[in-house]
């Protein structure tokens, strides 16, 4: 603590030597770090994305809610300072930067609480839990988890990002059928608004904070400890990918599966597109799953298109199986399903492995280099009612040579969201498909630029309004109000409205360009208008 006290002296008594524009000469009295360093501020400066830089003027290391809390006082005292929490920085559009105001590494506080109670706890129902700090990462969250042989219930793909990050957008992978996303999967939050208050809240406590905060984009407050419901853990995923030729097949038998009860269908289901050729970042090599195992495009009809599909299940079991009981479930689950004969991959592997099996791809990533180039990633939410024409227009038409990476393609079902979120859906339907198309191409000039591609985003989203595909985006980042406006629909002015309760002088999250920073307690400055305080 003594080394925490004596850096945020030194940089601060820097800091008021420059004597600029006042925010130099702020003391917010942390536990933690104040840390003005140019090293600091260029590392914050930057994210996954790699497409917009921000340097914000300080980072905050905080030591716990209180350090953030402070930060965000201090912000409200001056005329225009803001603040962003950044996580893992794996955002794409600059979300988690704040140009000339402090960015709160939420990471150094990420180990500072963490908490497991098993099958007992009134504020869960009774089930298994975990509190743990905003700033944890899911990997970490993970590996603690399972040395009480539970686990939580609800994941993304890649789990090097921040609870509190995923929270605040929804968090999906191939669990979120069953469960619905992470923001289903929570019950209590600690959460520092925008107005420098630290509260608890939940569904019957502050319940309209605590469902603003769940998928609010960080606009409404800043997540800093929060309550996960966990289940016991399986010690093994036989990990399957079958392919489709057919679109048609592939959605229904997708919709069928995550329509069925518990324990008639699997744990995992997603899928994805890939090119009908060898390329061998988007076509037939990405399919199989171990390297002894080979795609055979002679099972493919002779009329299968330039873009092909494959559903990608994992179905939990315990190494004390039987394995002929374990293929027995496996064989009456795939018998009912129309994929192409021979086109089917399994694998056993660790359950632990399979869902860090994406942080074995970072390692390889960053071994190329791909990790640290340009990731202009896109990612929808498309109705049912219109994903046909989506795969019409934008996989077999714009997209039909692949995107030098995955392209995510797989229903999930609205009644398992809680519509009290801030999360944003398409409009019509039970059933809807989550897009996302994850580029890891090689550094321009080897590859294609980041405008290009950013270009090709902006086509399939012209396109989808053409063809008046109802869909939204997650993850979302617009750069003019209106539209933001579109994007939220019917749900603008309750956002709005959330925004002037709990983060009034729009101090919180910049780096979305949602809403400018305000000075005048109790109003928003946005088209949307002032709205008071409720």
């Amino acid at each position: 603590m003594m080394i925490a006290y004596a850096e945020r002296f030194v940089h601060e008594s820097d800091a008021e030597a420059r004597q600029d524009d006042g925010v130099s000469g702020l003391d917010l009295q942390l536990q933690g770090i104040l840390d003005w360093s140019p090293a600091a501020a260029a590392a914050a400066a930057r994210d996954f994305g790699g497409l917009r830089s921000a340097k914000p003027r300080a980072v905050v290391r905080p030591s716990g809610a209180d350090d953030v809390a402070r930060s965000v006082r201090a912000a409200l005292r001056s005329p225009s300072l803001t603040v962003a929490a950044r996580g893992n920085g794996h955002s794409i559009n600059g979300q988690a930067m704040s140009d000339g105001g402090l960015v709160v590494d939420m990471r150094a506080a990420g180990a500072g609480h963490f908490q497991v109670v098993v099958g007992a706890g009134a504020g869960a129902g009774g089930a298994h839990y975990a509190v743990v700090a905003g700033g944890a990462l899911w990997d970490d969250v993970l590996e603690r988890c399972l040395s009480y042989g539970l686990a939580p219930r609800s994941y993304t793909d890649y789990l090097g990002l921040t609870v509190g990050g995923t929270l605040s957008n929804a968090g999906v992978s191939g669990q979120a059928f069953r469960h619905g996303p992470q923001t289903s999967n929570v019950t209590e939050l600690e959460v520092v608004t925008g107005q420098g208050e630290t509260l608890t809240c939940s569904r019957s406590d502050n319940s309209e904070l605590f469902f603003a905060v769940l998928g609010g984009l960080g606009q409404f407050g800043i997540i800093t400890k929060a309550k996960i419901l966990l289940q016991p853990a399986p010690d093994m995923v036989r990990w399957i990918r079958v392919v489709y030729a057919d679109f048609g097949e592939f959605t229904r038998d997708a919709e069928s599966l995550v329509t069925r009860p518990d324990g008639d269908t699997f744990d995992y289901i997603e899928g994805f597109a890939f090119v009908n050729s060898d390329d061998p970042v988007n076509g037939w090599p990405t399919v199989p799953l171990e390297p002894g195992q080979r795609f055979d495009p002679s099972r493919l009809s002779p009329d299968a298109g330039s873009v092909l599909y494959c559903l990608e299940l994992g179905l939990h079991h315990q190494r004390s199986n039987p394995p002929s009981d374990v293929d027995s479930v496996v064989g009456k689950l795939l018998g009912r399903l129309g994929f192409v004969e021979g086109l089917e991959f399994r694998r056993d592997v660790g359950y632990a492995d399979f869902l860090l099996r994406v942080q074995n791809a970072e390692r390889d990533a960053k071994a190329t280099g791909l990790w640290d180039a340009p990731h202009p990633w896109l990612n929808l939410f498309v109705s049912r009612n219109d994903i046909a024409e989506f795969d019409r227009v934008v996989f077999k038409g714009i997209l039909k040579d692949g995107v030098g990476g995955p392209m995510l393609v797989y229903p999930m079902v609205r009644s398992r969201w809680d519509k009290r979120t801030s999360v944003v859906l398409p409009e019509s339907g039970e059933i809807f498909y989550l897009i996302a198309l994850l580029r890891y191409t090689l550094p321009y000039p080897e590859g294609p630029s980041a405008k290009q591609l950013v270009s090709q985003n902006l086509e399939i989203l012209k396109t989808c309004k053409e063809n008046r595909i109802d869909y939204k985006l997650y993850l979302p980042y617009y750069q003019s109000q209106e539209e933001w406006k579109w994007h939220f629909g019917k749900q603008w002015g309750r956002f709005v409205e959330r925004k002037a309760r709990f983060d009034p002088m729009a101090v919180l999250a910049p780096g979305q360009k949602i809403f400018s920073r305000s000075s005048v307690p109790g109003k928003i400055a946005s088209d949307g208008g002032p709205a008071g305080l409720h």
